[in-house]
């Protein structure tokens, strides 16, 4: 069998499998004070610095889930809930076409709980979100936009997006931009403090446990 989907997830390299294997023969509550839990501290935190160095960020940046759509939830809402929080006003929230389901369910979710509006932004022929679409998008009111949540990579076409003037254009409008960065990490330099905004990425296709 030739296998080709490797962007959803992918067999674990041997290295990778050898770390787990090690790890798992020491088990311990990262979060306790005797000999095994700070062991298991000392990994974990070890595993954050080293992504933090790959994500151009620091370790305390990085947050730890399962998966990428844990991760988009946890962005997503968080940063929806907190906007709603300082001015009750920001409902608006705007998304491309095309976005993975896990940034439309999540998206979905909130207009139907949590009062949100979804704007769906138009793509250009090669699916691409252009920044001049985003900033008229925000430029329609401003004051009501709560999150940008854009694709990084496309998992399924591969079109990349221009994401260094898209944080432009929300930078400029002072509103906050989330990045599904689980198919760029390992293909493209990610460097967060230049596509400022909130990326959410997976291990799955990077081939670790």
């Amino acid at each position: 069998m030739i296998y080709l989907d490797h962007a959803a997830t992918t067999p674990m390299r041997a290295s990778a499998l050898a770390a787990f294997v090690e790890a798992s023969q020491s088990p311990g509550n990262p979060s306790s004070v005797h000999g095994a839990g700070q062991e298991a501290r000392r990994r974990l935190e070890d595993a954050r610095q080293i992504l933090a160095g790959s994500l151009g960020c620091e370790p305390v940046e990085v947050i730890l889930t399962a998966g990428g759509t844990e991760a988009i939830n946890l962005a997503l809402k968080g940063l929806y809930w907190q906007r709603r929080a300082e001015d009750p006003a920001r409902r608006r929230i705007l998304v491309p076409g095309g976005e993975h389901h896990a940034t439309i369910d999540s998206v979905e979710w909130l207009a139907q709980h949590e009062g949100a509006s979804i704007e769906w932004l138009e793509l250009d022929a090669e699916g691409v979100l252009r920044p001049e679409v985003l900033a008229s998008a925000i430029a329609r009111d401003p004051a009501s936009v709560a999150l940008v949540s854009a694709l990084w990579v496309n998992n399924e076409i591969g079109t990349i997006a221009p994401v260094v003037e898209l944080a432009a254009v929300c930078a400029d409008a002072g509103v906050p931009l989330h990045l599904d960065a689980v198919a760029a990490f390992g293909h493209l330099p990610l460097a967060i403090a230049d596509a400022a905004g909130r990326p959410a990425r997976a291990g799955e296709p990077d081939s670790p446990p």
